[in-house]
């Protein structure tokens, strides 16, 4: 695969795209070529990503942004977003569903219920409702590519994180389930796990941790890129950026 294909022309989706690892994505996305419609809560955050965008667009002469202040839990917005696209662009080649929430670390009997309907509803309900909304878009694309975020907890779940990890899991199922249905196309399907990053999430989830100690996401965003690219054949996979390779599924043994 190309470590940074040339994207010009092709048109980007990236959530959570204010702050970590949507934000560095979506700024690689644009220095790549792409129009990223940048979607996120954080208003400042969009703003200071479309600066930079057209920064870099100042010196390589390529890369726009549209940004969309929506929170992810609004299914009607996701909905509008999707027409909105096709009404401007016609197609959409990129999706990276990227926006996802933590909960709480706690035993699960002590997990409250408005916790756990809030980690479902954003890290799977709006995964599923932004799949619907986007997929006869991408399925217009010459080479479409939708990357879902990820984590290893999906696969090897811990002790007191069954919120997220049950709710990264509920998204891989979605994603393999599309990848199957599009294998045929020329739609590629993919998770990414990003592994140990320095984001917001993990200082919450690690508070005594040294951020220094863990990748920066400018540095985890660089493994997203080939998974976008025009050239990529694999579908229905987890590519790992720790060890910067696809793994595949397998049945319980």
């Amino acid at each position: 695969m190309t470590p940074t294909p040339d994207l010009t022309g092709r048109i980007a989706l990236v959530t959570g795209a204010s702050r970590g690892i949507g934000y560095f994505t979506a700024k690689r996305l644009a220095a790549a070529g792409a129009h990223v419609v940048a979607v996120a809560r954080t208003v400042g955050g969009l703003e200071e990503l479309d600066d930079e965008i057209k920064a870099e667009r100042r010196k390589v002469g390529k890369g726009e942004a549209t940004l969309v202040p929506l929170d992810i839990t609004d299914m009607a917005g996701l909905d509008r977003l999707g027409g909105a696209i096709n009404d401007r662009w016609g197609k959409l080649d990129i999706l990276v569903v990227n926006a996802a929430v933590l909960g709480v670390i706690s035993p699960i009997g002590h997990v409250e219920a408005k916790t756990f309907d809030k980690v479902m509803t954003v890290n799977v309900t709006s995964t599923w409702r932004l799949i619907r909304s986007v997929d006869p878009l991408l399925r217009l694309s010459d080479a479409g590519r939708a990357v879902v975020v990820t984590s290893s907890l999906a696969n090897a779940p811990r002790a007191f994180w069954a919120p997220y990890a049950a709710s990264k899991a509920a998204a891989e199922a979605l994603m393999r389930s599309w990848a199957e249905e599009t294998v045929n196309m020329p739609l590629r399907v993919n998770a990414f796990d990003p592994g140990r990053t320095r984001t917001a999430m993990r200082a919450q989830a690690m508070p005594g941790e040294n951020p220094e100690s863990v990748p920066h996401p400018s540095e985890t965003a660089v493994h997203i890129m080939p998974l976008v690219s025009p050239d990529l054949t694999e579908t229905g996979k987890i590519y790992q950026a720790k060890t910067q390779r696809f793994l595949s599924y397998r049945l319980p043994e």
